[in-house]
């Protein structure tokens, strides 16, 4: 009994330190939210010192617990936690280094520049976060790409006595997310999948910035997430360690639906004024309220950044010990697993480290010469076909498009990811595009190599998601087609404009639009190798011409992100250039071809990457766009925001100032300008005087 008692007080203890250094961090940055992290501390510790399957020590270990702050305002608790775990720092190279990856000192530095703890978890910046979760629900989508790729990796690398994957993730999430129509999609996802390895724990405060959920949130959120076919637990008090470790248990025992664990809490739990306030949430409690709370709590009211003797070595004999264990014995396991199955552990090796096996792109086809063509978006199923048969971990889907964009995995053995077929590759997001980027953002988190599809227009939808890619540098590979006013009669609203120079805007994100077969499949081959860079690729739904490779530029120049297409005949030097991309392209060389017979002296530039191109050493770029050769035209069937860094103030920008209209193609291009004939006279315009 007095064992007991003791150990009580020492998880107690444990507890109040996650509070108080939670508490310290947000006051000393005078920025933050304290709230969540006061309630939600013997929740987050319950679950980690007694469950999580993580070794502090090795934070990258693939058959890891995942744990997802989807809450991410309330970064200090993960933080927190992070400290007083001994988690390790982790290099880019995937090596475990000895330094702490959440110091005291970066507690004090809280949401300061250079502090491994920003407002938000941020994933690479902070090992042992396993997402960067960013805008509420989010992180429960990604969540769910965790365990669908939990379930994949088992299917495929696990064998009878070798079960290298049985991991569960776990995401802490409150009223915000659940608020979010992310968050819907991904949950009705995870139902539909039947992934009972996937426990969200719902902190149920009731409280949101401007006030009480009253105001908007009124739902019976238990019902909801029954009819998305989950189990549904709930703890009456966020401070009942037995009750949560029961819901906990009763979580891992359960084989048919993924769950949801209630928890009902009071934010900014013991500050005396403040508690179940929604001021609790977003800004720090103050001097007086901070010591008042900690008095509550029976702390020293002026420690700062207190650890007490003892809590250190708790968590080291709880977590740390827990998980070095079962990270030694998955070690011994894969050792044994290297012997017997060689090429399965050679396949995981690369995986892990994001490298291509060899002769991934034996099979991409090169496409002859042909003026009728083919779409750019039937090529690039070819072409991911032929990849896919080469790469076993290259998985993806499309949100309920497949047959339009083309990315169904159709040879042999490819089948379809469901609770029937965990091994199956074809993934079926329904209509859900925010969701299936997020997911596809899960399952790299997990070094799967995912991609996802829908049309060009629906990109809006998943934009956070796609935003997050590109933050947390994974290699996702985002598939877009019917990718102009080409779609036709569909009209504006299946039109999109602006959206090349949306995702052009987002940083570290590289957008292809290639121009014919050959360039998606260099886009492929360039796209592929990438390990923290994710690329969308931008591809037509009509047919276009093959170049003839013989008479023009060849495509493995998409690999520099522009190149010289066709130059004047007998090496003449040019004297205006054509930039185009992706359709455009072929109305380029059209117009190349009437005023080369003319005499004039053109280049055509096909820039199907720009920021790759942006990327390439100078000399490169100023031989493909000469800085003396001013006149310049660039056409493309999107938004002009951008074009003007390459055209300059001298150039003329053929595209679309407005939204589309529903008409067949011909009329459309007609109507806004993408002719042969106008881009013949726009050039000339440039060459009047000597033509």
């Amino acid at each position: 009994m007095v064992a007991t008692e003791s150990a009580k007080a020492l998880d107690e203890l444990c507890v109040n330190t996650i509070r108080t250094l939670s508490i310290d961090a947000v006051q000393a940055a005078n920025s933050g939210h304290p709230g969540t992290p006061m309630a939600m501390a013997p929740v987050a510790y319950t679950l980690w010192q007694q469950f999580l399957r993580y070794d502090p020590t090795a934070p990258i270990w693939p058959d890891r617990d995942r744990f997802v702050l989807s809450v991410g305002h309330a970064s200090a608790l993960l933080y927190s936690m992070l400290h007083l775990s001994g988690v390790r720092s982790v290099n880019p190279d995937y090596e475990t280094l000895g330094d702490p990856a959440v110091s005291i000192d970066d507690l004090r530095n809280f949401r300061q520049l250079d502090s491994k703890c920003p407002g938000h978890p941020e994933y690479r910046w902070t090992a042992g976060v396993e997402a960067t979760t960013g805008p509420l629900g989010t992180g429960l989508a990604t969540s769910v790409g965790m365990a669908i790729a939990a379930r994949w990796l088992a299917a495929y690398f696990n064998r009878p006595g070798f079960d290298l994957f049985t991991y569960n993730t776990y995401a802490l999430c409150g009223d915000g997310d659940l608020m979010e129509g992310v968050a819907a999609e991904a949950a009705s996802l995870a139902g539909h999948l039947e992934l009972s390895n996937l426990c969200w724990i719902y902190d149920s405060n009731e409280i949101s910035i401007e006030g009480s959920t009253e105001l908007a949130f009124t739902e019976d959120v238990a019902t909801r997430f029954i009819g998305h076919r989950w189990r549904v637990l709930r703890v009456r008090d966020a401070n009942d360690a037995s009750a949560l470790a029961a819901a906990v248990s009763e979580f891992q025992s359960e084989t048919e639906r993924p769950t949801l664990i209630i928890v009902d809490s009071q934010i900014g739990y013991g500050a005396p004024t403040k508690q179940g306030t929604a001021s609790a949430h977003g800004e720090p409690l103050g001097e007086s309220e901070a010591a008042a709370a900690k008095r509550f709590y029976g702390w020293p009211e002026d420690a700062q950044f207190l650890v007490p003797d003892g809590v250190y070595e708790h968590f080291a004999d709880g977590i740390g010990a827990r998980g070095q264990q079962l990270r030694n014995e998955w070690e011994i396991l894969f050792d044994r697993y290297r012997s017997e199955y060689p090429e399965l552990a050679g396949q995981l090796d690369a995986m892990l480290r994001r490298q291509l096996p060899d002769g991934w792109d034996a099979e991409i086809p090169e496409y002859p010469a042909d003026a009728k063509g083919v779409a750019t978006r039937s090529s690039s199923g070819e072409v991911l076909n032929a990849v896919a048969t080469k790469l076993p971990w290259l998985l993806g889907g499309s949100a309920d498009l497949a047959p339009s964009t083309k990315t169904r995995l159709t040879f042999d053995g490819a089948g379809d990811f469901s609770s029937g077929d965990l091994g199956g590759r074809n993934l079926h997001f329904g209509v859900r595009e925010f969701a299936s980027a997020a997911v596809a953002n899960g399952l790299a988190l997990a070094k799967i190599r995912a991609y996802w599809s829908t049309f060009l227009i629906f990109s809006d939808f998943a934009r956070g998601a796609i935003r997050l890619s590109a933050l947390m540098e994974l290699p996702v590979i985002h598939i877009f087609t019917h990718d102009s006013i080409g779609v036709g009669e569909d009209g504006p609203t299946h039109q999109p404009v602006e959206h090349l120079a949306s995702l052009r805007a987002i940083p570290g994100l590289d957008v292809f639009r290639p121009c014919d077969a050959n360039e998606v499949a260099e886009t492929w081959r360039t796209v592929m190798p990438l390990r923290h860079e994710p690329a969308a690729i931008v591809l037509t739904r009509q047919n276009l011409p093959t170049l003839d490779r013989r008479r023009y530029g060849a495509a493995a120049g998409v690999a520099r992100g522009a190149y010289i297409l066709a130059d004047p005949p007998g090496g003449e030097a040019p004297d205006v250039i054509v930039l185009a991309t992706g359709s455009e392209v072929h109305i380029a060389i059209a117009a190349y071809e009437q005023l080369t017979t003319e005499g004039a002296r053109v280049r055509v530039v096909s820039m199907p990457c720009q920021e790759l191109f942006d990327r390439q050493p100078a000399e490169y770029r100023r031989t493909v766009l000469p800085p003396h050769i001013t006149a310049r035209v660039a056409i493309e069937k999107a938004s002009t925001l951008g074009w003007d860094r390459y055209t300059g103030f001298e150039g003329t920008i053929i595209g679309m100032h407005t939204f589309g209209a529903s008409a067949p193609l011909k009329e459309l291009q007609t109507r806004f300008g993408f002719t042969p004939d106008n881009l013949t006279e726009t050039v000339r315009g440039y060459l009047e005087p000597t033509v």
